[in-house]
């Protein structure tokens, strides 16, 4: 195993682009955050046939990033989320660039192609972030880089698993139940929003910690489905995950461990 950084983020809708995007700017100014997002999903609403009310990636603002980090030469395992509850958006970004820069790690995720790294990308622009790192492609970076769909520098999972076919795309939650991971424990994407208006930012950080266990956990089945881990060093890397969570002994980890079927 390369060093690896499964991620995953939080989000919730840019209020402040809505502002400056839809209506009158005055009028915009007189509403809150609340009512603001509820002016976005309607144009959302519209602009998709009413399909869906979800933002499109440019107006989502990241609240939280989560990660398991396995450092595969000191055999260390680390899960946390980036930042402090009072962290700004661009100081979460910040730090998880520097990870990369610094690292260089395999980059994990379960949709990131298609919604984590879009808004990411995206994000930085609207905070000034520079992350040159992940976006070279030429010496090293030329033919594996984080950029490309089909290069390993960037693995999302259920792209990969789906053969990069949309209709056979599954949920994360559901995939990792299967498994007997524990999936979604007592929250779900959408109700950050509300979680976050209740100044809840806490919640939101073990939540997204909690999902980045279960992307990580799919991994390892994955290593050893394809063949870098056999049976033993797949049951020594769960075990890992196990006892770290036990020292951590935080609850949201032992809701986790109590929920793990396997």
């Amino acid at each position: 195993m390369m060093n690896v950084l499964v991620f995953d983020i939080e989000t919730i809708p840019d209020v402040e682009s809505g502002r400056r995007l839809y209506g009158n700017a005055t009028e915009m100014d007189k509403l809150d955050d609340k009512d603001v997002a509820r002016v976005m999903e309607h144009y959302r609403s519209q602009e998709s046939d009413g399909n869906s009310t979800m933002m499109r990636h440019h107006l989502h603002k990241i609240v939280a990033i989560s990660a398991v980090f396995r450092h595969q030469k000191e055999q260390k395992f680390k899960v946390w989320s980036l930042g402090e509850t009072h962290s700004s958006e661009a100081e979460l970004l910040q730090r998880f660039f520097e990870g990369i820069q610094k690292y260089t790690p395999n980059l994990v995720s379960w949709n990131g192609g298609g919604f984590d790294i879009p808004v990411i990308n995206y994000r930085a622009l609207v905070n000034g972030i520079s992350a040159p790192s992940f976006w070279a492609t030429n010496g090293d970076f030329k033919w594996n880089n984080y950029l490309n769909r089909f290069h390993e520098r960037h693995l999302d999972l259920m792209d990969v698993l789906a053969c990069y076919q949309n209709r056979a795309f599954v949920p994360l939650d559901q995939m990792a139940s299967i498994l007997g991971f524990p999936g979604k424990l007592g929250m779900s994407g959408d109700k950050v929003w509300e979680t976050y208006l209740n100044g809840d930012i806490k919640g939101i950080r073990d939540y997204c910690e909690t999902d980045v266990l279960n992307t990580y956990l799919v991994y390892l089945r994955f290593e050893l489905l394809r063949g870098n881990l056999d049976q033993k060093s797949y049951e020594q890397e769960c075990e890992l995950v196990r006892d770290t969570l036990k020292t951590e002994n935080k609850p949201h980890f032992s809701q986790f461990l109590s929920a793990w079927k396997e």
